[in-house]
C-alpha cells in the first residue's frame, strides 16, 4: 500500500549477515505518526501525511491536540503516495510500523539531502590536482583558465569552478534491506546513503 517510509538517519555500523560481516546504515523509523489522509475524491491524489514527533513528547499517547498546533508538536511534516485507492487500515493518529510497509531481502532506493560543505574550492569541491608545490610556482589553488571567450567574456557552460559544496537532494537505488528491527523500530540498510547522521530520509520501495 505505502511506496516507502520516513525515517531519521543514525549513521553506520556493521552486523553479520549468515558468515559474512556487512556495512550496512541505520535509519531510525519510529515515533511517525498519521496526521492527515489524502484522497482523491477530495485532494485529487492518494497519500497519508505523516510527522515525526518531537523528543520530549516521545513516548506519550497521540492526541488529537496536536493536529491544531503540528509545529509544537511535531519536527516534521511529509507525505507518502499510496498505490492503493482502498483506505483500510489507515487511521489519523496511528504509529507507522515498518515491519508492515518493507522486508529484509526487498530493494528500496534511499533519498537524501547530503551533508553541507558550504564554500570550496575546485581541489575539494571537484578534485583537482592543484598546481604544482615548487618551482616558484604562484598559482594557488586557483582553478586556472576558465574559457577561451575572453573577447566575449563569456564562461563555459557546465564549468568546474569554486562554489557552493553539497547540500544536494541525491538519491542511491539498489539498496538491500538486511534487517528490519521491529522491536527498536530501525531499519539497516546495505551500504551507505545521502545525508549525515539526524538528517531525514526517505526509503522508497521499488517499482515494478
Amino acid at each position: 500500500m505505502y511506496r516507502g517510509l520516513w525515517g531519521k538517519k543514525i549513521g553506520m555500523t556493521q552486523v553479520f549477515a549468515g558468515d559474512k560481516v556487512v556495512p550496512v546504515t541505520v535509519i531510525d523509523v519510529d515515533n511517525w505518526f498519521i496526521t492527515s489522509i489524502k484522497t482523491i475524491e477530495n485532494d485529487g491524489y492518494s497519500a497519508v501525511q505523516v510527522g515525526r514527533v518531537k523528543d520530549k513528547f516521545v513516548g506519550s499517547a497521540f492526541s488529537p491536540e496536536w493536529l491544531k498546533k503540528p509545529k509544537q508538536f511535531f519536527s516534521a511534516l511529509r507525505e507518502i503516495r499510496l498505490d492503493e485507492q482502498s483506505l483500510d487500515g489507515l487511521e489519523v493518529g496511528r504509529l507507522m510500523a515498518a515491519d508492515s510497509i518493507i522486508a529484509p531481502g526487498e530493494t528500496v532506493s534511499a533519498f537524501g539531502i547530503t551533508k553541507g560543505c558550504g564554500f570550496a574550492g575546485v581541489v575539494r569541491r571537484h578534485r583537482f590536482r592543484g598546481p604544482p608545490a615548487s618551482h616558484g610556482s604562484m598559482m594557488g589553488n586557483r582553478p586556472g583558465s576558465i574559457g577561451n571567450f575572453s573577447t566575449q567574456g563569456k564562461v563555459i557552460k557546465g564549468k568546474k569552478l569554486p562554489g557552493q559544496m553539497g547540500n544536494r537532494n541525491r538519491m542511491v537505488a539498489g539498496l538491500e534491506v538486511v534487517r528490519v528491527e521491529s522491536d527498536a523500530r530501525v531499519v539497516l540498510l546495505k551500504g551507505s546513503i545521502p545525508g549525515k547522521a539526524g538528517s531525514l530520509v526517505f526509503i522508497r520501495k521499488s517499482i515494478g
